[in-house]
Order: structure tokens, then C-alpha cells, then sequence
């Protein structure tokens, strides 16, 4: 049961554990997804860059009440609707409006509405330029381009390159100024610039577009190379995050395994000690949260066994000591009866040694339950030999009879096997189970041996009221009583089944109780090994070293 428990409760976390790398796995897909609308923004916010710029700087050049024709007369030229507003106007959120205010492009859909709005606010005021983008055709680069050299052609030559400069610098595209021919371009192409054209140039290796324009002074000017927007392909990320998944999946199994077997050696280590195997102690070599449990532990372990031998050590020496004035009041009583005569105080007497002899029968058995329950420390070891189980059965039975003439007393072991025991602490084991059994049997009580693979099963049959459900472990602890009629009916002193769970557990057995198959009462039931010379020097080695 302790097992399937632990072992569900490490289900559960190898359960969650694989949840959780479910949900990181989930969580990156969709992290994938807004990294690349994000990635897809910036690349239409640096890609227009260029162009509001030149716009603004253009629009801004204007006056005040020549920019609306200037607007409306390249509108046509462009192909782009141009206005100007206010970011109160656009009803721009702050963030917008903070990044409006350094000079940055913004880039939107607005709901409605087809394509992409721009957005640049002109320098030192508090207008905005807009322009609205439907799609973006051959003709807007290079009519761009040509603006783009208008405006730079408007200002003497010696006043060209700052121009150009102070526009690079507001932009997020690569730009450049240069003489002679430019790299990369083929002798139709270099043609075409000094005619005055506009040149689109796409490089063969990879799919890159660059725009040139000659000005009049012989330099030309280039915008590009641009590239064309890549997302990050799902299936790559998902490969990649699976690859991930599993690495980290098997680090934690490694690292939950490792502290499961430690767990499990802990649990292990406590059972012990629940056994009564109080010198049980953990090996702790490690400073972490599991080994200081583990030094805790082994606190917790030094404590009870310093108390449970105090308390055994308390218990034998009571009773030791009280055996020399129970012997006394013996002897008194004794006295008296011989000094007196009366019948009643004859009758008296019987009953008070009847009395006295109950008190020692109880110290016998606390002594004999106090042996036993330090038997951990080495200081009763067990002299296991072949023992006849069947001879065993005979005795008891031929011991017990006569003090019980009114119960039918059956022997039904028929070649019973040997088993592994010390002979007269198996004796005292199955005596206790049968006088037991005859305190509470109507009328019958009966004995069998049963071979069960490597175990000899002693079972303990009465005729009685049975034990309930509920109290069948309890009854094996010291002291215990029923409350039931089972219990009314015994004059016991709660040590005798106590006893004989020590007993059995030193024998690396086992008893339990449960109902009788053929009567109406309980069936004790004792199993021990059967005898092998294995076993024998097994039990012996780990009784003489106090260990199971």
C-alpha cells in the first residue's frame, strides 16, 4: 500500500512535470507568433522610415499655408495619401506619442480601412504627418527616389552631403553617397543612371533590392539594400523548442529520479524505525533541503531510541522489582493460612493468592514483552534451528487441554513441514494464540498447518464472537482491549498478542486475524519461513546483528 502510494504521488509529479513542459511548449508557439508580428512591425517601421522622413523634412520646409497643396499635389505624384494632423486628433495612445516624440515612424492598421497608415511628427511642432499606404508598387520607390533627389539638387553642391546625411541619420534604411560607378551594376544599368533614371538593382544570390539616382553634379545616391520580410518559420521553432523540451525534460527526470530514490531511501529507513528497528539511521552526505530531512531524521531516531530504551529499561526494572514483594506477600499470606482454621478466611486467602498469582503472571509477561521489544539491540538473539512444526502444535495442544476440558481441542496438522524458529519462542507464540482462542471459543477451537511456497502458515480457528474489522491490527499492540463481548468474555492482561507480534516479527514473519472459514468466530494466523540452511544462517546472522 506505502508503495503504490508513493508510487502515485511520483506519478503525479511526472504528470506535472510533463504539463508543465506542455504549457512552455504552447507558450513558445505563441511567443513565436508575437515575436514575429513585432519583428514584422519594425521591418514596415524601418522600411518607411526612409520616405517620412524625406516627406517631413520636405512638408516642414513649406510654408504654413502652402503645405496642404504641397500635400495634395504629391498625393497624385505618389500615389500615397498624405495629410497633416495632431496626436490629439489621431487619439494616439502615450506610448505612440512618446515614440512620435523621438522622432520615430509608427506604422498602423486602422480598423475600416485598407492598408497601413504612417505616422512621423514634423520636428519642433505639434503637427503629424499621415500617410496611407494601399500597397506598395514599382512606381512609389523609384518616384521616392526622384523626389529624394529633387531635394537634395534644391541646395548648393557644397550643402548636398549634409543634407543627405541629416536624412541617413533619421533613418532606419541603409543609405549612401558615392562617385563614380557603383558596384554591382551592369553596363545597361550604369546606361540607365547617367541618363538620369531611377535603377533598380536586385542581387543574384540573395533576393536584395537597391535604388540608385544620379545627381547633377555626377555623384549618385542609394537607398538599400532592402530584403524582403522573413519570419521565423514555425516548424523550425517548433523542432528547436521540441529539441529544448526533451533535453529539459531529461534533466528533470534525472534530477526528480535522483531525489525519489533518495525519498525512497528515507521512507525506507522510517518503516525500519516503525518496526522497531530503532538503530536504523541514514546515511546523509549531501547539505540540501533532503539532507538536512536526512540529519532530522536521524535526530528524531537517536531521541526515540534514547526514550523507548529508557522506557524498556523502566519497565524491566519495575518488575523485577516487584517480584520481591509479591514473593513476600505470598509467603505472609501462606503464613496466615497455616495459623488459621476459618473457612472464610481460608476462602479469603485463595482468592488473594489467586490474586498474587495473576501479579505475577502479568510481571512474567511484561518482562518477556520488554525482552522481546529490545530485541533490536542485539540482547536477545534468536537460536534458529529446524523445528517440527507439527510437534510444536501437539505440545501446546497437550498442554492447554486439561485446563480447558470444557472446549473440543483439535489437531489437524497432518505432515507438516519443518520450519526455520526458535523453538520455544514459537511455542510461546502458538500457546498464546491457542489460550487465547480457548478464552473466547463456545465450544471449539482448531489447529492446522498449511505450506504456503517458502512459508508455513500456523492458523488458530475458535468458534468465539469473532474480532471486529476495525480492531485487527490494534489488538497486536501492548495493552489493547476490545470493548466488544470477545473482550468482556477474556481475563488477559493485553500483552499476549503483543508478544506474539514480536515474536513473529523476529522470525521475519508475519500474523494477522481475520474470520474463521468454517466456524463462527476469528482464525489467527502465524507465518514464518519454512527451514532451509539459508534461511537459517540468514535469521541468525541478522537476529544476533539486530537488523531485518
Amino acid at each position: 500500500m506505502r508503495q503504490s502510494s508513493r508510487g502515485g504521488v511520483f506519478l503525479h509529479v511526472y504528470l506535472a512535470i510533463f504539463a508543465a513542459l506542455l504549457i512552455i511548449f504552447v507558450l513558445g508557439l505563441i511567443g513565436v507568433s508575437l515575436v514575429n508580428d513585432m519583428r514584422a512591425q519594425n521591418y514596415r517601421e524601418d522600411l518607411a522610415s526612409a520616405p517620412m522622413s524625406l516627406l517631413g523634412f520636405m512638408v516642414q520646409s513649406q510654408p504654413d499655408e502652402a503645405r496642404d497643396q504641397w500635400l495634395r499635389d504629391h498625393e497624385q505624384t505618389l500615389g500615397i495619401g498624405l495629410a497633416l494632423s495632431d496626436s490629439e486628433t489621431l487619439m494616439l495612445d502615450y506610448w505612440d506619442r512618446r515614440r512620435l516624440d523621438k522622432q520615430h515612424v509608427l506604422a498602423a492598421r486602422v480598423e475600416g480601412e485598407s492598408g497601413w497608415r504612417l505616422y512621423r511628427s514634423l520636428k519642433d511642432t505639434d503637427q503629424v504627418l499621415v500617410a496611407h499606404f494601399n500597397g506598395l508598387s514599382e512606381q512609389q520607390p523609384q518616384r521616392l527616389m526622384s523626389l529624394l533627389r529633387s531635394w537634395l539638387e534644391s541646395v548648393p553642391v557644397d550643402q548636398r552631403e549634409a543634407r543627405f546625411k541629416r536624412l541617413r541619420d533619421a533613418s532606419a534604411l541603409p543609405m549612401g553617397m558615392g562617385s563614380g560607378t557603383p558596384v554591382g551594376l551592369n553596363d545597361a544599368q550604369s546606361e540607365q543612371l547617367n541618363a538620369g533614371n531611377v535603377v533598380i538593382s536586385i542581387a543574384p544570390e540573395r533576393p536584395f533590392i537597391s535604388f540608385y539616382a544620379q545627381l547633377s553634379d555626377g555623384r549618385w545616391i542609394t537607398a538599400g539594400p532592402l530584403h524582403p520580410f522573413e519570419p521565423i518559420p514555425t516548424t523550425t521553432i517548433a523542432i528547436l523548442m521540441i529539441t529544448m523540451l526533451l533535453v529539459l525534460a531529461g534533466a528533470l527526470y534525472l534530477i526528480v529520479g535522483r531525489v525519489e530514490s533518495r525519498v525512497k531511501r528515507l521512507e525506507k529507513a522510517a518503516s525500519r524505525l516503525a518496526a522497531g528497528h530503532l538503530d536504523t539511521r541514514v546515511n546523509v552526505n549531501t547539505n540540501d533541503y533532503l539532507g538536512q530531512l536526512g540529519h532530522a531524521f536521524n535526530a528524531m531516531a537517536s531521541q526515540v531510541q534514547v526514550v523507548l530504551s529508557a522506557q524498556q529499561d523502566l519497565m524491566r526494572a519495575v518488575s523485577h522489582e516487584f517480584r520481591t514483594p509479591v514473593a513476600r506477600i505470598r509467603f505472609a499470606i501462606q503464613m496466615v493460612d497455616d495459623m488459621s482454621e476459618s473457612p472464610s478466611i481460608k476462602r479469603q486467602i485463595a482468592e488473594i493468592d489467586a490474586d498474587i498469582e495473576a501479579l505475577d503472571n502479568l510481571i512474567d509477561e511484561i518482562l518477556t514483552y520488554a525482552r522481546l521489544d529490545s530485541a533490536g539491540d542485539g540482547r536477545v538473539p534468536l537460536t534458529i534451528t529446524e523445528v517440527d512444526s507439527e510437534m510444536v502444535v501437539a505440545n501446546v495442544i497437550e498442554t492447554l487441554r486439561p485446563l480447558h476440558p470444557e472446549l473440543e481441542l483439535i489437531n489437524n496438522c497432518k505432515e507438516a513441514p519443518l520450519v526455520a524458529a526458535d523453538e520455544r519462542y514459537l511455542q510461546r507464540a502458538v500457546q498464546n494464540l491457542v489460550g487465547n482462542a480457548c478464552a473466547h471459543a463456545r465450544g471449539r477451537v482448531e489447529v492446522s498447518i498449511e505450506q504456503q511456497n517458502d512459508k508455513v502458515a500456523f492458523h488458530i480457528d475458535d468458534d468465539g464472537p469473532g474480532v471486529p474489522e476495525r480492531d485487527r491490527k490494534r489488538i497486536f499492540k501492548p495493552f489493547a482491549r476490545l470493548d466488544d463481548s470477545r473482550a468482556r468474555r477474556s481475563g488477559g492482561y493485553g500483552l499476549g498478542l503483543a508478544i506474539v507480534s514480536k515474536i513473529v516479527f523476529w522470525h521475519q514473519g508475519d500474523v494477522t486475524v481475520s474470520d474463521a472459514p468454517s466456524m463462527s468466530g476469528a482464525r489467527f494466523t502465524i507465518e514464518i519461513p519454512c527451514y532451509s540452511e539459508a534461511e537459517s544462517n540468514y535469521l541468525r546472522l541478522t537476529r544476533s546483528n539486530g537488523e531485518r
